[in-house]
């Protein structure tokens, strides 16, 4: 039994929308600048579920899964103009493929080095759609390959102190030393270094109801023809995929009126945070703790391979060091934080390359990890 039972929509309504706008509150202010929003919005619906507030189970829980999360892909991708991204981005793209590649490689020796049990080939393809694109790409993969919401609570929570791991990890590079010493970087060298660095306000969408309303309607469209096409297909599991598809194609044929939209990326990430939300309320403690180990150190060793890979290609290909770092960012930690780091180290020229790359992970991640979910079995 629980203080808010699993019919009672209107209550764990208040709770999921309520831990979503602390995640938002705390992603604009020291708490989550430090850590991660997602974090605490995930460890306040484990701690409510886990101390008999709300229930592990829930209706709610499953709607926000099935039905909100692929409205939420169209939303986030309506920015994805793919000619832009190839054109703005510059040299940064392909340290970008090999930072993508050596997320692919981690994942890889991850596997085979850490028996993880039947959620490993499923836990790699997720981990390396997150670590190529952003949380949307986790949860697209983590669809696509029927993921329970048990083992997608477990690995994204493993995960989280991972992902901060990897913010600090990009933080820290350009000051080391030796790295400085093995990587050059004319663009460090360069760059005005402020000692208090630079000011990243977070810019909220302007409401528009016309905008908001259009895009949504139109994301509805996607996934009534997506999930359609893949059940005359006969692959109903992979619909998410098909989303993605029909969105980027959306996309790419009306760069300039999307483009326009105001709000379309805000509900997205409204969405995805009450994914997340649902997903700490559905998270058992006691099989995180019997679990979430073995993946927690194999999150570790695809960040570490992530990282040893690209400063390798970076040392030997002469890539400058700022290059590199802005590249691993957009796949580990995703175009806004890339863009706050770029920002902060006075590298101007690479906050544009940073945010399209990392809104091309947006668009390939989720056919990377399902390609790697497959390979290993999944």
């Amino acid at each position: 039994m629980t203080l808010i039972g699993p019919q009672d929509i209107f209550a764990l309504g208040t709770v999921l929308v309520g831990l979503a706008w602390f995640g938002f509150w705390a992603d604009g202010n020291r708490l989550g600048k430090t850590t991660s929003g997602v974090l605490w919005v995930i460890l306040g619906g484990v701690a409510l579920s886990n101390f008999g507030v709300v229930p592990f189970e829930s209706p709610a829980y499953d709607f926000i899964g099935g039905h909100l999360v692929p409205l939420a892909i169209p939303l986030l991708l309506y920015k994805a103009d793919m000619r832009r991204i190839l054109r703005e981005s510059g040299p940064v793209i392909l340290t970008f493929g090999i930072a993508c590649a050596g997320t692919v490689i981690g994942a890889v020796v991850g596997f085979h080095l850490i028996d993880m049990g039947a959620i490993g080939a499923k836990a790699a393809g997720a981990y390396t759609g997150g670590w190529t694109g952003g949380a949307v790409n986790f949860v697209a993969v983590a669809r696509a390959v029927e993921m329970t919401p048990d083992e997608v609570s477990v690995a994204i929570s493993a995960n989280s102190v991972v992902s901060i791991m990897a913010l600090m990890s990009l933080i820290t590079l350009p000051s080391i030393a030796l790295v400085r010493r093995l990587v050059p970087s004319a663009i460090i060298e360069d760059s005005d270094q402020l000692s208090a660095g630079v000011s990243m306000d977070d810019q909220a969408d302007v409401l528009h109801l016309s905008h908001i309303a259009g895009a949504l309607a139109l994301s509805f469209a996607i996934c009534a023809v997506a999930y359609t096409l893949a059940g005359w297909l006969g692959i109903s599991n992979y619909a998410i995929l098909f989303v993605t598809v029909l969105a980027l194609v959306v996309a790419n044929l009306f760069p300039r009126a999307l483009n326009r939209l105001r709000g379309d990326f805000a509900l997205g990430m409204i969405i995805m945070y009450l994914f997340f939300a649902a997903v700490g309320c559905g998270t058992n403690a006691l099989a995180f703790i019997d679990t979430a180990l073995d993946l927690f150190f194999f999150s570790v060793l695809i960040l570490v391979v992530h990282l040893l890979v690209v400063l390798a290609a970076a040392k030997l290909l002469r890539i400058d060091l700022a290059e590199a770092i802005v590249a691993a960012g957009a796949a580990l930690v995703g175009p806004a934080p890339t863009a706050a780091i770029a920002a902060a180290r006075g590298w101007k020229t690479l906050v544009t390359p940073g945010i399209m790359c990392g809104i091309l992970g947006y668009a390939i991640g989720t056919f990377i990890g399902v390609a790697v979910a497959k390979l290993l079995g999944g």
